[in-house]
């Protein structure tokens, strides 16, 4: 179990991404129950499996082999050049205590669960845009998590909506809850959720700085400060209990932005909100011990910690000439 004294340290150049795969950015990254690794990212292979040692082993997700793209208008109204494959805009990956793949596409309005071997076993969503903030599924989701219990489903609704929607294990909706807001129980960008004990829900709610938790029917049960939380990933039970949440740094604009010390780093919690350890340095940037713009996490059974970085999105677009930045580490635990 990490405590206080656990040590983490990088692992520089963990994936080994072989020439002809243009990752552009890590976008979300799961682990299996064998400890593969599955990134969701925005180049021309969507789904990229990696075994342990950062290997290569599979990839899928993509039917065009002339590497055609498309352009379109991303969550932030910026017109961007993307490859022409399953998906619109990949942004969040899960895989359930079953093994499926689950597989959000916030542009494109869907979420897709999959075997590991990409063949489409449910889509929910008809793939066009609800209006904006009318609590109807979708507006640009974001996450999606599954009870190992009742194969309920929980989607955080987020980019143009403030809304947690509860489905049963067919897709159909059960509940929604959730307005925007910055008061208990109201949203401020629900960016990504997890469960505890099956028993409660825990939602990023990125913009308003905070970690909601709730119980699976939407009852607000107690929050805590996280700047920027993005990503959530829980291990443990009970009181061994342990929270990996990523914080991303001031947004573009902000005076703050690469300021040391603020965001970009992971932060582990029991689950009642103390915080526990802490990884990533002070200072922003691609050093190896430094993040760029986390996004998603995922724990192996080792308890090493990748992470994926929205990292050309929020900086790589911004450099002179534009680049492709690091956006996929792996920790480990010393």
């Amino acid at each position: 179990m990490i405590t206080e004294n656990s040590e983490f340290k990088p692992v520089e150049y963990w994936a080994k991404i072989p020439h002809g795969i243009w990752l552009r950015e890590a976008t979300s990254v799961a682990v299996d129950k064998e400890d593969n690794v599955y990134v969701f990212n925005r180049g021309n292979q969507p789904v990229l499996i990696f075994d342990t040692n950062g290997n290569l082993i599979n990839m899928w997700g993509n039917d065009n082999t002339d590497n055609e793209i498309r352009i379109i208008t991303d969550s932030y109204g910026n017109t961007m050049q993307f490859w022409k494959t399953w998906f619109i805009r990949p942004h969040a990956i899960t895989i359930d205590h079953e093994e499926n793949i689950w597989l959000v596409d916030d542009s494109g309005n869907q979420i897709h669960k999959m075997t590991k071997s990409g063949k489409t076993l449910l889509t929910i969503g008809t793939g066009e845009e609800a209006p904006a903030q009318s609590g109807k599924m979708f507006n640009r989701p974001t996450d999606v998590a599954v009870s190992k219990t009742n194969n309920e489903i929980f989607i955080s609704d987020g980019y143009g909506n403030s809304r947690i929607h509860k489905l049963d294990k067919k897709g159909n909706l059960i509940k929604s809850w959730g307005r925007p807001g910055t008061d208990p129980g109201e949203f401020n960008l629900p960016h990504n959720l997890a469960l505890i004990d099956d028993e409660e829900i825990i939602v990023c709610d990125r913009e308003s700085n905070r970690i909601q938790i709730f119980d699976t029917e939407g009852n607000f049960l107690r929050q805590w400060f996280v700047h920027k939380a993005v990503a959530v990933e829980v291990v443990g039970k009970g009181e061994n209990v342990r929270i990996f949440i990523a914080e991303q740094g001031p947004t573009t604009g902000s005076p703050q932005r690469g300021v040391d010390n603020i965001g970009n780093r992971i932060g582990i919690y029991d689950r009642y909100g103390k915080r526990i350890n802490r990884i990533g340095s002070e200072k922003f940037g691609e050093h190896p011990d430094g993040f760029l713009w986390p996004h998603s996490l995922a724990i192996d059974s080792y308890g090493s910690i990748y992470i994926a970085e929205v990292s050309y999105v929020e900086w790589g677009k911004y450099q002179n000439p534009k680049k492709e930045m690091i956006s996929l580490r792996k920790w480990i635990v010393t």
